[in-house]
């Protein structure tokens, strides 16, 4: 099998703002606005990633522009007070930046961003030189895949590996994503594998079987197996 799954490569933005140390709060503000981003890359010497700044890090320099915090608020917050007074960008960055290859597949920049909560991972090659950028728009980006693109990817890396002639004929149908194969299968404990195989297509969005006719050893009263 050689089909899915895809790699950040394949989705990055390639053309990537980014910021060096000294980039003041404005600066880092208006160029956040210009490129329409919520967080930029922090870069030193050849383009090596050393920190992040979001929106996040600059707020609260407004939450805390006209209050003095108590103190309580301030044994709690004290990095949030820290990056209120920051002016630069190597004050407001966090450090090390999470970061991702552009070898790693979708679903691990995925999961890596929703475990941190993050909306977008620079993308660093094996030196930590910025490559690109990938957000959460990039990775929803396969489920505009066409489906007889992913009816094709089905049949060629799901159903002819695991239902090889002379199997009986598996028809594949993809509506919006939805992914259903139709027919009989001898061996129904290969309807869980091959679910589990279409899932990792990019692209899909469900999975369903649907037995058509009776079943190879003649019990016609087959159960509609149910996905995991």
């Amino acid at each position: 099998m050689h089909g899915s799954p895809h790699i950040v490569s394949d989705v990055m933005t390639h053309t990537v703002a980014s910021l060096d140390r000294d980039a003041s709060f404005k600066e880092i503000v208006r160029l956040m606005q210009d490129w329409k981003v919520s967080a930029l890359p922090v870069i030193e010497g050849e383009g090596r990633v050393v920190g992040i700044v979001s929106e996040a890090d600059l707020l609260p320099k407004e939450e805390f522009r006209d209050k003095d915090p108590d103190r309580h608020t301030q044994l709690r917050r004290l990095a949030d007070l820290a990056k209120a007074g920051a002016v630069t960008a190597a004050e407001l960055m966090t450090s090390p930046a999470l970061t991702v290859r552009p070898d790693a597949t979708l679903a691990q920049a995925a999961r890596t961003m929703a475990q941190a909560r993050v909306k977008r991972l620079p993308v660093v090659d094996e030196l930590g030189m910025l490559a690109g950028i990938v957000s959460r728009s990039d990775l929803l980006k396969v489920f505009l895949r066409d489906d007889e693109e992913i009816a094709e990817e089905v049949r060629r890396e799901v159903v002819s590996y695991l239902f090889p002639a002379p199997s009986p004929m598996i028809r594949v149908e993809v509506h919006d994503g939805a992914v259903t194969l139709v027919g009989r299968v001898r061996d129904t404990s290969l309807i869980p594998v091959a679910a589990h195989l279409v899932r990792a297509v990019e692209g899909v969005v469900d999975v369903d079987f649907a037995p058509e006719g009776p079943s190879v050893s003649g019990d016609s009263s087959e159960a509609r197996p149910s996905l995991p």
